[in-house]
């Protein structure tokens, strides 16, 4: 019995020295084959300027008054002289929208004196929404030719600014992808020359975002696209 017993410490003693050396061994291989791997991270950057593709026009105008009817038929007429206006010009119907004014009361405002000389401050917005972005920006150069009809258009406020936009992404995405790793890999290979080694395989590779900016305060009807893409290439001798 005891034979058996001094047998299966034994046994379990050797198990145990066998795991043991293989975790050794195990660790070390690893440790070999991290010291071994040589990589190199790089980034590969794609731009692009192109011109905006839809712009989005607010034609704002107030009309001040102390009778409300009066108002709201001072504000048809101007709306359908800014309509027709625009139409001369080849906006279509689909490209406009008419709000409802904003109405305010400026004896219902606790802040504002009552000694007001007009009681109601009519806002009233017309939107032009168009993928014709050279004639509409023509429209707001001459913009001058509705005050002749009657019409001051208010600008320089936030909620009166043109906004032009570039809905034409997904088209240039897979040329300026394509792009971004073409000069992320001529990084590598440069590196890889200066290193005295050869580039290898693409261990890991992540696509940035891409970014529509302005391309600067002064033509907001230009974008800038980018893209930057984040490779990792193994190194070999």
């Amino acid at each position: 019995m005891m034979n058996a017993n001094k047998n299966t410490v034994i046994a379990a003693s050797i198990i145990a020295l066998g795991l043991f050396f293989m975790g050794l061994s195990v660790k070390s291989g690893l440790e070999n084959s991290l010291k071994d791997e040589r990589i190199v991270s790089v980034r590969g950057l794609s731009e692009r300027t192109v011109p905006a593709d839809k712009v989005v026009w607010p034609l704002v105008y107030k009309e001040v008054g102390n009778d409300l009817a009066t108002l709201s038929k001072e504000v048809g007429l101007k709306n359908k002289i800014i309509v027709d206006y625009l139409k001369s010009k080849g906006i279509t119907d689909e490209e406009i929208s008419i709000a409802s004014p904003e109405i305010i009361d400026l004896q219902a405002e606790r802040y504002v004196s009552q000694n007001v000389i007009y009681r109601y401050n009519l806002t009233s917005v017309i939107t032009v929404s168009s993928q014709q972005v050279d004639l509409v920006r023509n429209l707001i150069s001459a913009q001058g030719e509705l005050l002749d009809k009657g019409i001051a258009i208010v600008s320089g406020e936030y909620d009166t600014q043109v906004n032009y936009l570039f809905t034409g992404l997904n088209d240039l995405k897979p040329d300026m992808i394509a792009e971004a790793t073409r000069n992320a890999r001529e990084a590598a290979e440069q590196f890889a020359s200066d290193s005295d080694s050869k580039l290898g395989k693409i261990k890991t590779a992540t696509q940035g975002q891409f970014s529509i900016s302005d391309r600067d305060q002064y033509t907001p009807y230009l974008k800038n696209v980018r893209v930057v893409t984040s490779v990792v290439y193994y190194l070999k001798d």
